[in-house]
Protein backbone atom coordinates (compact mmCIF):
# COMPACT_ATOMS: atom_id res chain seq x y z
CA UNK A 1 0.00 0.00 0.00
CA UNK A 2 1.22 3.49 -0.84
CA UNK A 3 1.89 5.39 2.37
CA UNK A 4 -0.01 8.56 3.13
CA UNK A 5 3.17 10.60 2.78
CA UNK A 6 4.12 9.09 -0.57
CA UNK A 7 0.54 9.51 -1.79
CA UNK A 8 0.68 13.22 -0.95
CA UNK A 9 4.02 13.48 -2.76
CA UNK A 10 2.57 11.88 -5.91
CA UNK A 11 -0.34 14.33 -5.79
CA UNK A 12 2.08 17.25 -5.72
CA UNK A 13 2.05 17.30 -9.55
CA UNK A 14 -1.71 17.92 -9.72
CA UNK A 15 -2.30 21.35 -11.25
CA UNK A 16 -5.00 23.66 -9.89
CA UNK A 17 -7.53 25.86 -11.61
CA UNK A 18 -6.24 28.06 -14.43
CA UNK A 19 -9.22 30.42 -14.14
CA UNK A 20 -10.84 29.70 -10.78
CA UNK A 21 -14.39 30.90 -10.17
CA UNK A 22 -15.11 32.62 -6.87
CA UNK A 23 -18.84 32.05 -7.41
CA UNK A 24 -18.24 28.28 -7.62
CA UNK A 25 -15.81 28.41 -4.67
CA UNK A 26 -13.11 26.72 -6.70
CA UNK A 27 -10.31 26.17 -4.22
CA UNK A 28 -7.97 23.25 -4.92
CA UNK A 29 -7.84 20.57 -2.24
CA UNK A 30 -4.31 20.46 -0.75
CA UNK A 31 -2.51 17.20 -1.64
CA UNK A 32 -1.80 16.44 2.03
CA UNK A 33 -5.49 16.68 2.89
CA UNK A 34 -6.54 14.60 -0.12
CA UNK A 35 -4.00 11.96 0.86
CA UNK A 36 -5.30 11.97 4.44
CA UNK A 37 -8.92 11.55 3.35
CA UNK A 38 -8.22 8.75 0.88
CA UNK A 39 -5.80 7.02 3.26
CA UNK A 40 -8.55 6.96 5.90
CA UNK A 41 -10.96 5.57 3.32
CA UNK A 42 -8.50 2.85 2.38
CA UNK A 43 -7.99 1.86 6.01
CA UNK A 44 -11.75 1.32 6.29
CA UNK A 45 -11.91 -0.79 3.14
CA UNK A 46 -13.81 1.90 1.26
CA UNK A 47 -11.44 2.34 -1.72
CA UNK A 48 -9.65 -0.83 -2.79
CA UNK A 49 -11.70 -2.71 -5.40
CA UNK A 50 -14.64 -0.31 -5.17
CA UNK A 51 -16.17 2.37 -7.37
CA UNK A 52 -15.17 5.81 -6.10
CA UNK A 53 -17.10 8.89 -7.23
CA UNK A 54 -15.73 12.41 -6.77
CA UNK A 55 -18.60 14.92 -6.83
CA UNK A 56 -17.40 18.36 -7.90
CA UNK A 57 -14.07 16.88 -8.90
CA UNK A 58 -12.48 20.19 -9.91
CA UNK A 59 -9.04 19.45 -11.34
CA UNK A 60 -9.12 15.93 -9.95
CA UNK A 61 -7.19 15.96 -6.68
CA UNK A 62 -9.44 13.61 -4.67
CA UNK A 63 -10.36 11.46 -7.68
CA UNK A 64 -6.72 10.91 -8.53
CA UNK A 65 -5.78 10.25 -4.92
CA UNK A 66 -8.34 7.46 -4.92
CA UNK A 67 -7.15 6.20 -8.31
CA UNK A 68 -3.71 5.59 -6.79
CA UNK A 69 -5.17 3.28 -4.15
CA UNK A 70 -6.48 0.37 -6.22
CA UNK A 71 -10.19 1.06 -6.78
CA UNK A 72 -12.16 -0.80 -9.44
CA UNK A 73 -12.82 2.53 -11.11
CA UNK A 74 -13.04 6.24 -10.36
CA UNK A 75 -15.67 8.64 -11.70
CA UNK A 76 -15.08 12.38 -11.49
CA UNK A 77 -18.16 14.58 -11.94
CA UNK A 78 -17.49 18.26 -12.67
CA UNK A 79 -19.51 21.01 -14.35
CA UNK A 80 -16.61 23.27 -15.36
CA UNK A 81 -15.20 22.21 -18.75
CA UNK A 82 -11.86 23.95 -18.16
CA UNK A 83 -11.41 22.19 -14.82
CA UNK A 84 -12.20 18.84 -16.45
CA UNK A 85 -9.60 19.46 -19.15
CA UNK A 86 -7.02 20.12 -16.42
CA UNK A 87 -8.17 16.99 -14.57
CA UNK A 88 -7.51 14.88 -17.66
CA UNK A 89 -4.03 16.40 -17.94
CA UNK A 90 -3.48 15.70 -14.24
CA UNK A 91 -4.47 12.07 -14.76
CA UNK A 92 -1.61 11.72 -17.22
CA UNK A 93 0.78 13.40 -14.80
CA UNK A 94 -0.16 11.14 -11.91
CA UNK A 95 -0.22 7.98 -14.06
CA UNK A 96 -2.81 6.17 -11.97
CA UNK A 97 -3.33 2.52 -12.81
CA UNK A 98 -7.09 2.49 -12.10
CA UNK A 99 -9.46 3.68 -14.85
CA UNK A 100 -10.76 7.22 -14.34
CA UNK A 101 -13.91 8.40 -16.09
CA UNK A 102 -14.51 12.16 -16.26
CA UNK A 103 -18.11 13.32 -16.67
CA UNK A 104 -19.15 16.90 -17.30
CA UNK A 105 -22.34 17.30 -15.28
CA UNK A 106 -23.88 19.03 -12.29
CA UNK A 107 -22.52 17.19 -9.26
CA UNK A 108 -25.77 17.78 -7.37
CA UNK A 109 -27.62 15.65 -9.97
CA UNK A 110 -24.91 13.18 -11.03
CA UNK A 111 -25.82 10.97 -14.02
CA UNK A 112 -24.23 7.97 -12.35
CA UNK A 113 -25.77 4.54 -11.91
CA UNK A 114 -23.42 1.93 -10.50
CA UNK A 115 -24.70 -1.44 -9.27
CA UNK A 116 -21.75 -1.93 -6.93
CA UNK A 117 -21.28 -0.17 -3.58
CA UNK A 118 -20.10 3.39 -4.21
CA UNK A 119 -17.72 5.48 -2.13
CA UNK A 120 -18.09 9.23 -2.61
CA UNK A 121 -15.18 11.56 -1.91
CA UNK A 122 -15.76 15.28 -2.23
CA UNK A 123 -14.72 18.78 -1.33
CA UNK A 124 -18.03 20.55 -1.97
CA UNK A 125 -18.51 24.32 -1.94
CA UNK A 126 -18.78 25.41 1.69
CA UNK A 127 -21.63 27.76 0.86
CA UNK A 128 -19.80 30.61 2.52
CA UNK A 129 -20.55 33.21 -0.16
CA UNK A 130 -23.79 35.14 -0.56
CA UNK A 131 -25.98 33.48 -3.16
CA UNK A 132 -24.31 30.12 -2.54
CA UNK A 133 -25.60 29.36 0.94
CA UNK A 134 -26.09 25.70 1.86
CA UNK A 135 -24.31 24.57 -1.30
CA UNK A 136 -22.83 21.62 0.58
CA UNK A 137 -26.37 20.49 1.49
CA UNK A 138 -27.12 19.81 -2.19
CA UNK A 139 -23.92 17.79 -2.52
CA UNK A 140 -24.79 15.73 0.55
CA UNK A 141 -28.27 15.13 -0.85
CA UNK A 142 -26.78 13.82 -4.09
CA UNK A 143 -24.35 11.67 -2.11
CA UNK A 144 -27.15 10.12 -0.06
CA UNK A 145 -28.75 8.89 -3.30
CA UNK A 146 -25.72 7.08 -4.75
CA UNK A 147 -23.28 6.24 -1.96
CA UNK A 148 -22.94 3.51 0.60
CA UNK A 149 -20.22 5.55 2.32
CA UNK A 150 -18.81 9.03 1.80
CA UNK A 151 -15.94 11.26 2.84
CA UNK A 152 -16.54 15.00 2.60
CA UNK A 153 -14.76 18.20 3.59
CA UNK A 154 -16.78 21.01 5.18
CA UNK A 155 -16.26 24.36 6.83
CA UNK A 156 -15.43 24.27 10.54
CA UNK A 157 -18.50 24.27 12.75
CA UNK A 158 -20.53 22.04 10.42
CA UNK A 159 -20.87 19.03 12.69
CA UNK A 160 -24.40 19.71 13.93
CA UNK A 161 -25.63 20.33 10.40
CA UNK A 162 -23.86 17.30 8.87
CA UNK A 163 -25.01 14.92 11.60
CA UNK A 164 -28.61 16.16 11.40
CA UNK A 165 -28.68 15.98 7.60
CA UNK A 166 -27.17 12.49 7.57
CA UNK A 167 -29.68 11.24 10.14
CA UNK A 168 -32.62 12.64 8.17
CA UNK A 169 -31.31 11.00 4.97
CA UNK A 170 -30.69 7.59 6.51
CA UNK A 171 -26.98 8.08 7.16
CA UNK A 172 -24.72 7.94 10.19
CA UNK A 173 -21.56 9.97 10.83
CA UNK A 174 -19.03 7.36 11.91
CA UNK A 175 -15.89 9.52 11.98
CA UNK A 176 -15.14 13.23 12.10
CA UNK A 177 -11.88 15.13 12.41
CA UNK A 178 -10.58 18.66 12.06
CA UNK A 179 -8.18 19.50 9.23
CA UNK A 180 -6.27 22.55 8.06
CA UNK A 181 -6.97 23.70 4.52
CA UNK A 182 -4.41 26.03 2.97
CA UNK A 183 -5.85 28.54 0.53
CA UNK A 184 -3.43 30.40 -1.73
CA UNK A 185 -4.35 33.87 -2.99
CA UNK A 186 -6.20 33.56 -6.30
CA UNK A 187 -8.99 36.16 -6.18
CA UNK A 188 -9.00 39.96 -5.90
CA UNK A 189 -10.55 39.86 -2.42
CA UNK A 190 -7.61 37.83 -1.05
CA UNK A 191 -5.26 40.08 0.90
CA UNK A 192 -2.72 37.44 2.00
CA UNK A 193 -0.44 35.22 -0.06
CA UNK A 194 -1.99 32.21 1.67
CA UNK A 195 -3.94 31.37 4.77
CA UNK A 196 -5.04 28.30 6.67
CA UNK A 197 -8.75 27.81 7.13
CA UNK A 198 -10.29 25.37 9.58
CA UNK A 199 -12.22 22.53 8.01
CA UNK A 200 -13.78 19.26 9.10
CA UNK A 201 -13.85 15.88 7.37
CA UNK A 202 -16.76 13.49 7.83
CA UNK A 203 -17.15 9.81 7.05
CA UNK A 204 -20.83 8.95 6.62
CA UNK A 205 -22.27 5.46 6.21
CA UNK A 206 -25.49 5.56 4.19
CA UNK A 207 -28.31 3.03 4.25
Amino acid sequence: MTTKRSLAAKLGVVAGFERPSAALEQYPTPPELAAHVVHLGDLHGDVDGRTVVDLGAGTGMLALAAALRGPARVIGVELDADALATARDNERRVAASAPVHWIRADATTPPVEVPDPVTVVMNPPFGARDGNRNADREFLAATSRIASVSYSIHNAGSREFVEAFAADAGGDVTHAFAADFRVDAQFDHHTEASREIDTEVYRIAWD
